[in-house]
């Protein structure tokens, strides 16, 4: 069987380093329910999504779609841009990224560092949340690779392989915790990360629970629709859900508002020096909900998309926050004391 927890000693390709990311316990019931993060910030890159972003280029290759000094084109608000930059990098094809100026500063200067061409959609700069320029940007990258020879459009929100790169999650999950699972709670944007890691889990352990979580705003579980900050995730108005959301695969759906990710983001921070970014804020801030009420002795883990060092200049700055009117010192207090009774340390 396969070692899905330790990686070789020595690699040759940063790609080969994807993977293998450690489970955290951060909260701990009397009756001994757990709350376990999966830190995928500890893949290069600090995000999850380069697994998906290394199976759309692996498949590619092997359909004939992506030859020798071939061109990737992607529509990405940062996270799928910074993980295809790395396997265009080592693989030798150029890297377009079609962006717009509401994605992380860091994650567009980390795309930058590693050869990658931005292409901007023509928002004006401005700061309307995450809804407002998606469609446009997919919109581009598709025109961008029609009819161009050996050019592939990876089209993360249709593009199956999304699913697959994340099938090693679940084996992950199922070798580090023999199978003891009840419930895995993780966002839902592409739907890649969250169907594609309960799918294989799901093969061996049949009765596990799954709970999708999407900003409010989003419109994956329904209205009402308007604009939000979290970032990479959820399916803004104007949007199409993409074919990778089964909603076969998900018991329950769950929405959580800006102002309650961010602060659950910074509390954690705060509690126990993790940074986390902000979506995966909303996750943690609905599994902790849910923690009080599972069974005896069960686990419940959450998917920690990415780390926070990448929001420094928006969730952990303070005058960001003030200006859109999200900083809530109340809500991060609730959540610390949340944190503190149930802390598992």
């Amino acid at each position: 069987m396969t070692d899905a927890l330790h990686r070789p000693p020595v690699v040759s390709r940063i790609s080969e380093l994807i993977g293998y990311t450690p489970l955290f316990e951060l909260a701990r019931t009397d009756n001994g329910a757990r709350l376990l993060l999966k830190l995928e910030m500890f893949n290069p890159t600090g995000s999850a999504k380069i697994r998906m972003a290394r199976r759309m280029i692996l498949d590619a290759e092997e359909r004939g779609r992506l030859r020798e000094g071939g061109h990737i084109i992607e529509s990405t608000s940062g996270n799928t841009g910074l993980g295809l930059a790395v396997l265009a990098a080592e693989r030798g094809y150029r890297f377009t990224a079609v962006v717009d100026h509401h994605a992380a500063a860091d994650k567009l200067r980390g795309m930058k560092a590693m050869g990658t061409e931005l292409v901007y959609v023509d928002d004006g700069g401005g700061d309307d949340g995450e809804a407002l320029h998606t469609a446009a940007r997919e919109e581009l990258a598709e025109d961008m690779a029609r009819g161009q020879d050996n050019t592939f459009f990876t089209e993360q929100h249709n593009n199956p392989s999304n699913a697959v790169g994340y099938h090693d999650v679940g084996r992950e999950i199922a070798q580090a915790l023999d199978n003891r699972v009840a419930l895995l709670i993780g966002a839902v944007g592409t739907g890649g990360g969250l169907c594609g890691t309960a799918r294989e889990l799901k093969r061996t352990v049949p009765g596990l629970a799954v709970v999708g979580v999407e900003p409010k705003g989003s419109i994956a579980f329904g209205p009402p629709a308007h604009d939000y900050y979290q970032s990479g995730t959820g399916t803004p108005e104007g949007a199409t859900i993409g074919l990778l959301v089964d909603y076969d695969l998900i018991d329950e759906g769950a929405k959580v508002g800006d102002v309650e990710a961010f602060a659950t983001a910074r509390a954690v921070a705060r509690h126990c020096g993790l940074l986390i970014g902000g979506s995966a804020g909303g996750v943690v801030h609905e599994a902790l909900a849910r923690l009080p009420h599972l069974a005896p002795d069960t686990v419940m883990v959450a998917l920690v998309n990415d780390g926070g060092e990448k929001y420094m200049d928006t969730v952990f700055n303070d005058d960001w926050m003030k200006a859109r009117a999200l900083r809530a010192p109340a809500v991060e207090a609730e959540i610390a004391e949340t944190l503190t009774k149930l802390s598992g340390n």
